[in-house]
């Protein structure tokens, strides 16, 4: 019996470019995205320094989807997944070797876009990450499902007059249906 082991990624970070979206030979989505995060800290001597590191994020399947829709340089985000480190074979002939992280769960932290920031003196609406991107869950959702009829009237004030049809419709036969 094998060992228990953990491969599990959590970053909050700034996205240092837009989203890069590409399909497989067999439809499947991939999004690569790079993302930046900073640590700091104090020295013995009282000095203050920083460092950045950068990732490389990788989604797979309706999540590269929707990162590629809702990401764009300069975001907050947080992402978590696993590290996946490949090697490969570059045209020159050389062996390369990535280290990625391949992520499962994204949430936008910041409520708006950088392009869309606000005039000087005004405030950006605080919008919740997660209802935004349930939202857009939503709206692809509905958007993929045929709507339903609605038998019940809750209210007069519910009901809407429809236009009567001008002309009589003329009798379909099994013959006009094109299918």
């Amino acid at each position: 019996m094998s060992a228990r082991s953990l491969n599990k990624v959590q970053l909050i970070g700034n996205l240092t470019r837009d989203p890069e979206l590409r399909y497989t030979p067999q439809g499947t989505a991939v999004c690569t995205i790079g993302l930046a995060t900073n640590r700091s800290w104090t020295t013995d001597t009282g000095e203050k320094r920083e460092e950045t590191e950068f990732h490389r994020i990788v989604a797979w399947n309706k999540l590269a989807e929707l990162c590629s829709q809702l990401c764009t340089k300069g975001r907050k985000i947080y992402v978590e997944g696993r590290l996946s480190t490949r090697t490969w074979t570059g045209q020159d002939g050389n062996q390369r070797t990535t280290t990625e992280i391949v992520i499962d769960d994204m949430i936008l932290l910041d409520s708006r876009r950088p392009a869309e920031s606000p005039a000087a003196g005004e405030t950006a609406p605080v919008a919740e990450p997660a209802k935004e991107e349930a939202a857009e869950s939503e709206k692809e959702e509905k958007a993929s499902k045929p709507p339903k009829a609605d038998k019940k009237v809750k209210a007069k004030s519910d009901l809407v007059k429809e236009e009567e049809p001008t002309e009589e419709p003329a009798d379909i036969t099994p013959d006009d249906i094109p299918f």
